[in-house]
C-alpha cells in the first residue's frame, strides 16, 4: 500500500461513445454503443436530419445501451447520454459523427402524386429504380393511412418495366371524399447488398368521386356511373375474336387528346398491321396498350360487332363524352371477355382476391 493512498479506490463515472466525435467517416454498418463505468445511464438519443432518431436497446444493468436500428448513409449523428454516478452526480456525453457516403442508392417513383385527387380504384403504386432484395425492410418504412380509415395491405410484384414494385390497395374501392396519406421513411434503409435509401416523403391526396365503368363485352356496351347512379350506357366495339380485350378490372393511367397508334408498339404485324395518326380522345387502361378511343373507322360495328384489336372503340362524340367524365384512378371493368389482366398491367390490382393480395406483402 502506498504511503497516504487507499487500495482499491472505485473508477471515476465515466460515459463512453463509440464512434466517437470525429475522425473517418463511419461506415453504416457500424453499431452504436454507449458505456458507462461506475454509473448508470437513464437515457441515450442519437438523431439525425432525415431518418431522425436511432433505435437502441438498453442493457440490464442499466450500465450499456446498444443500437438497434441501421445507420443512415451520408448523414451526422448527435449522441446525447445522460447518467447518474455512482457518487450521485449528474453525468452528460455528447458525441457526433458522420457517416460514410453510400456506393449505392435506391428511390421509388410514387403514384399518384402529392396534392392530386384521383378515382376510387387508385392504389398507392412504388417503383423502385434498384432491386430490392430486403422487401420486409423496405415495407416497416412505408405506410398508408386514411380518413376514414380502411384496411389495406401492400403488395410486391414485378413492374410491366421489369423493375420492382409495391403497391398498396384498400379491401374494397375507396369511398368518394377519403383522405389518404403515403409516408416513405427509407433514407438509410439497406434494401439488401449494400443498397441504401436516400428518400423521406409525406405525400397527401384525395378520392374524388364515384366514377365506375363497366365494358360488357358481350352487349358491346360501355355504362358509366358516377356516385352509383348510372350516367349514360353508350354502343361500342370492344377486340375481336383473336384480339379480345382483357377482362377484369383495370384503372385510368392517363388521358390524351390524340396520338398515333402503330401496331409495332403492341407486337401486331402482316395482314392485322395498322399505323392510325391522330387517334381521338384517348383513355389508357394498361401499360401494355388498351385504350378507349374514337375509332370512326369501325362506324357501323358500335353495339353489334368487336372488330378492335383489343381497345374500346366508339364514335368519335361518345369517346370525347366519356374522355371529359373520366379521371386518373376511376376504374374500367371488362366482363364477359377473356384472360383477366395481369396486376402489373397497369394498375390491376382488384383483380386479386383479398387472401391473395395480401399474400404479396413480405410481412
Amino acid at each position: 500500500m502506498t504511503p497516504g493512498g487507499s487500495e482499491g479506490a472505485a473508477a471515476r463515472p465515466a460515459i463512453t461513445v463509440t464512434p466517437a466525435s470525429g475522425g473517418q467517416p463511419v461506415p453504416v454498418d457500424r453499431k452504436v454503443t454507449v458505456r458507462v463505468t461506475s454509473g448508470r445511464l437513464d437515457s441515450v438519443r442519437v438523431t439525425a436530419p432525415g431518418p431522425g432518431a436511432l433505435s437502441g436497446a438498453l442493457a440490464s444493468g442499466k450500465d450499456g445501451w446498444t443500437s438497434t436500428g441501421h445507420l443512415a448513409p451520408g448523414v451526422t449523428y448527435d449522441v446525447v447520454a445522460r447518467a447518474t454516478g455512482d457518487d450521485g452526480k449528474a453525468l452528460t456525453q455528447h458525441v457526433r459523427f458522420t457517416t460514410a457516403e453510400a456506393d449505392r442508392t435506391f428511390v421509388g417513383e410514387y403514384h399518384p402524386d402529392k396534392g392530386t385527387t384521383v378515382g376510387v380504384g387508385m392504389p398507392v403504386s412504388i417503383v423502385f429504380n434498384r432491386p430490392i432484395r430486403d422487401r420486409a425492410a423496405v415495407e416497416r418504412k412505408l405506410a398508408v393511412t386514411a380518413s376514414p380509415a380502411v384496411d389495406g395491405s401492400w403488395s410486391w410484384m414485378k413492374d410491366w418495366s421489369g423493375r420492382d414494385r409495391v403497391d398498396w390497395r384498400p379491401r374494397a374501392f375507396w369511398k368518394a371524399g377519403t383522405d389518404v396519406t403515403l409516408r416513405m421513411n427509407l433514407d438509410g434503409v439497406d434494401a439488401g447488398g449494400g443498397v441504401y435509401g436516400t428518400q423521406n416523403r409525406v405525400v397527401h391526396f384525395r378520392i374524388g368521386h364515384a366514377v365506375t365503368t363497366t365494358v360488357d363485352t358481350s352487349r358491346k356496351t360501355l355504362t358509366l356511373s358516377r356516385d352509383g347512379k348510372v350516367v349514360r350506357t353508350l354502343p361500342v366495339s370492344a377486340g375481336k375474336p383473336g384480339y379480345e380485350t382483357w377482362n377484369g378490372t383495370m384503372v385510368v393511367l392517363e388521358k390524351t387528346p390524340g396520338i398515333t397508334m402503330n401496331s409495332r408498339t403492341v407486337r401486331i404485324f402482316g395482314p392485322e398491321a395498322y399505323n392510325l395518326k391522330d387517334v381521338k380522345w384517348d383513355v389508357r387502361l394498361t401499360t401494355s396498350g388498351t385504350f378507349t378511343h374514337a375509332a370512326p373507322w369501325n362506324d357501323g360495328k358500335f353495339g353489334k360487332v368487336n372488330g378492335s384489336h383489343g381497345c374500346v372503340g366508339m364514335s368519335t362524340a361518345d369517346a370525347k363524352w366519356f374522355y371529359e367524365q373520366v379521371g386518373i384512378g376511376d376504374p374500367v371493368t371488362v366482363v364477359h371477355s377473356t384472360d383477366t389482366v395481369q396486376l402489373n398491367n397497369g394498375y390491376g390490382a382488384w383483380n386479386a382476391d383479398w387472401d391473395d393480395w395480401r399474400a404479396g406483402s413480405a410481412l
